[in-house]
């Protein structure tokens, strides 16, 4: 095995080929080759790209344990080119009486790859079945990986029309006027250290400019 869509054969004569299964495309097994753009549906984010690549390795896995030591039939596709850019050699795999390529399909381990092909009618609704119903690769959540959306900052209550900071009551006298569990924020805690840097509260405890770093 090479990876999940590509495998070494030996013919019955002994001559051995690089078999690149034709009209699919599992993910790539190295992270910075992975492409989620490639992916309907799946966006190009860094948890894309590790979804993705983890599911390269289970392709890889799946077709090693499937493939590995068995007899399969090699059958070309005269509608396509017999050999791709880097002189494999393109067809189906055929196990017993199941096309291979159109089994990573459906249980969600590749995608249709752009060729022709002709089965593509075949594929392209087995990928689309796989899609819908969220198999394999197929299952990324994208609202849960989506950027969140920053939470605006609370009016100030000094009268002002900005967005600022609000400043809470004093809890303590005037020689300790505040502790960090008066601010909801280290940001507020922060204003009020840097209007007096001699923190009479002390709230900057380890003394490296920054105020109630806990918040």
């Amino acid at each position: 095995m090479i990876d999940g869509d590509t495998v070494e054969v030996e013919f019955e004569d002994g001559e051995t080929d690089t078999i690149r299964f034709i009209g699919v495309d599992t993910p790539e097994t190295s992270l910075g080759d992975v492409s989620p753009d490639e992916y309907e549906g799946i966006p190009d984010t860094q948890a894309a790209r590790d979804h993705l690549y983890n599911w390269g390795q289970q392709a890889s896995d799946y077709a090693t344990n499937q493939l590995e030591g068995e007899t399969v039939r090699v059958v070309t596709d005269d509608e396509g080119d017999r050999r791709g850019s880097y002189g494999r050699l393109l067809a189906y795999i055929y196990l017993g009486e199941t096309n291979f390529n159109q089994q990573l399909l459906e249980d969600g381990y590749a995608r249709v790859y752009d060729s022709s092909l002709s089965l593509r009618e075949d594929f392209d609704s087995t990928e689309e079945e796989a899609r819908s119903n969220d198999v394999g690769l197929w299952d990324f959540d994208t609202e849960e990986t989506a950027t969140p959306t920053p939470t605006p900052e609370p009016e100030s209550d000094n009268g002002g029309s900005g967005g600022g900071v609000t400043t809470p009551t004093p809890s303590g006298d005037a020689s300790d006027p505040y502790d960090c569990g008066d601010f909801d924020s280290q940001e507020a805690a922060q204003q009020v250290y840097d209007s007096d840097p001699s923190d009479p509260s002390g709230l900057d405890a380890d003394d490296d400019g920054e105020a109630c770093e806990s918040l």
